[in-house]
């Protein structure tokens, strides 16, 4: 039998700090929120590894190190309305839910109504679209994982006169989203 809170511990001592989590609501929620209720029960004794967690739907649920660094990048605030699109675990809702925000979650390619001051999108994406840029309150931010070139990078974004400006923070292991992808062409 496995001591989940031994192993949340651990995930955030050895895994969440030396990766530069630094927020402290970022770590309080990580290490409080028991991110084994939100795994498949047969990925139950890994849910506190750090890599992504294949999903019965096809997708994955993005690795802890890389979802915190992101939460700690995005600087989430309690009172904040925050937009959680990726699969339907439930988990990076929570951990914002934890921090204090009021939390809407979307599947990917859906745009639901309302503004948001952080829109986190729980995997990696070719390109922000512009039918989310739009649902961005003024100053409000992104947190996703950006494929540049066959590299993914986690990246923060703000939205400065509707355009999304990305920077890119670390590089990370993070399953892309289809919803997401660039449309293929032929070039030479």
């Amino acid at each position: 039998m496995q001591d989940y809170h031994l192993a949340r511990r651990a995930m955030v001592e050895s895994q969440l700090r030396p990766q530069a989590v630094t927020d402290a609501a970022v770590l309080a929620a990580m290490d409080s929120v028991a991110r084994e209720d939100f795994v498949p029960a047969e990925a139950r004794a890994f849910a506190y590894f750090d890599r992504s967690i294949p999903l019965a739907d096809g997708g994955a649920m993005m690795p802890p190190a890389a979802l915190g660094r992101l939460l700690s990048e995005a600087s989430p605030q309690a009172g904040e309305a925050a937009l959680v699109i990726g699969p339907a675990t439930g988990y990076a809702a929570a951990l914002l839910s934890a921090i204090g925000l009021d939390v809407k979650q979307a599947a990917p390619g859906e745009v639901p109504s309302g503004k948001f001051d952080l829109i986190l999108i729980e995997g990696a994406i070719e390109e922000f679209p512009d039918s989310l840029a739009a649902k961005l309150a003024a100053g409000g931010r992104v947190a996703t994982a950006l494929v540049d070139r066959g590299v993914t990078r986690l990246a923060i974004g703000t939205s400065v006169g509707g355009a999304i400006s990305l920077r890119t923070v670390a590089d990370a292991d993070v399953a892309p989203l289809a919803a997401y992808q660039r449309p293929r062409s032929f070039t030479f």
